[in-house]
């Protein structure tokens, strides 16, 4: 009734006015969480798309592998290195570092861990990077017996005294040259730190290793080998007959660069590691078989004190005529053992290699660091002395085969 009389009394219109003065709330409270926590995922995607970072925020390490550098840390979300081939006289594709140097990614298969090492300077420019490169040596390695490259620190005859002479391997060199004699040399090391590792402690020291110039720490495998009392080779990647198809690896020797564009990627590649005896080419078919390519390094190599060994694979390589010419050490490959790396074959090929032996009073073997090849490799060694065969070293080989 009161209701009815305060309308009737009121001025004409003002009930109705006071009915729309009433507020109400665009959404309730959960639509309002709902519309907020839409904002938070719009934010978040937003941040996830844009943001500079491809690895997600997952931890990366650089390792400035380059004869002892210290590592270094870099950001996370560097592009990885493109493996192909580049147009003769440029640097091999891959990420650099301000200093210069190619990296390549390795990921830990156990823990899935990404990190970038670095495999040493790229550059082509002829700048100089010496003051950069590491000064140090490898232990056991004669100062006198190295110079400062732009690249680190290289092999160099001094004083009357070369590299092959002061880092051979002992021998028995009279008794080798009163009977048969082999050499085994086992190629490919560096990179698989377990297969080197098997090769260095499971063969006896009279096995010659060779090493490429790849591998997080090449340097440092080479070191433990010698610690071994194993005389060591520093493998040259050099051109093979369908490059790029099949690319040997970065500052590859190629039958088409200037002489002087490859003795500085040779320079690259001897600063890797120290104390070896001599070179040994890395695949490069055609490259040992250009007499205008090789001439160049073989000679550089004369001059540096170094002997060559030509692995055989290349039935037209001029290597062996071009080392006669320099009166430097050489020898060439006679039998790859595990060619076809089964017991069976393996075995077929050391029976041919004690056959050679006997024949000529010198021969050589090469093989890769497989299981199977060490394991037959080491039992077939403890055999040799009841045949009437001596293992010894590649540069007792070599002086042999020079006498006969």
């Amino acid at each position: 009734m009161t209701e009815t009389a305060d309308e009737l009394s009121a001025p004409l219109g003002q009930t109705e006015t006071r009915r729309r003065r009433r507020i109400r709330l665009p959404f309730t409270g959960w639509q309002a969480l709902a519309v907020l926590l839409g904002l938070f995922l719009v934010i978040f995607a937003g941040f996830a798309l844009f943001h500079d970072d491809p690895l997600g925020g997952e931890p990366m390490a650089r390792i400035a592998i380059n004869n002892g550098a210290k590592p270094t840390d870099t950001k996370p979300g560097a592009a990885k290195p493109e493996r192909k081939s580049e147009p003769q006289g440029t640097a091999p594709a891959g990420q650099e570092s301000n200093s210069g140097a190619k990296t390549v990614t390795i990921i830990d298969g156990s823990s899935g861990a990404r990190h970038e090492v670095a495999i040493g300077s790229g550059a082509t420019d002829g700048s100089d990077s010496s003051t950069t490169a590491p000064a140090t040596a490898m232990i056991g390695v004669d100062p006198r017996l190295l110079e400062k490259s732009r690249y680190g620190m290289i092999p160099v005859s001094a004083d009357g005294l070369k590299p092959f002479t002061a880092y051979a391997a002992d021998a028995d060199r009279a008794k080798a040259a009163k009977m048969p004699v082999v050499a085994i040399v086992i190629g490919g090391l560096g990179v698989g730190a377990a297969k080197t590792a098997d090769a260095i402690m499971k063969l006896p020291p009279a096995v010659t290793l060779a090493f490429t110039p790849y591998g997080s720490d090449p340097g440092k495998l080479a070191e433990r080998a010698r610690a071994q009392r194993h005389e060591i080779l520093l493998q040259i990647p050099m051109e093979p007959y369908d490059y790029p198809d099949n690319d040997p690896g970065p500052q590859t020797l190629l039958a088409t660069l200037a002489p002087d564009q490859n003795v500085d990627r040779l320079y690259w590649h001897l600063s890797r590691l120290q104390g070896y005896v001599g070179l040994a080419n890395f695949m490069g078919a055609r490259f040992v078989a250009t007499d205008s390519a090789m001439q160049p390094i073989m000679a550089e190599a004369a001059k540096r004190g170094l002997a060559f060994f030509d692995d055989g694979a290349a039935p037209r390589s001029v290597a062996n005529a071009l080392a006669t010419g320099q009166a430097m050490p050489f020898a060439k490959g006679d039998v790859a053992i595990d060619a076809v790396p089964t017991a069976v074959e393996i075995e077929n090929a050391l029976a041919k290699l004690e056959s050679l032996a006997k024949d000529r009073g010198v021969a050589i073997g090469t093989a890769s660091a497989l299981p199977v090849s060490i394991e037959r490799i080491g039992t077939w060694i403890k055999g040799l002395d009841r045949k009437g065969i001596l293992l010894v070293p590649l540069t007792t080989a070599m002086l042999k085969s020079k006498s006969n």
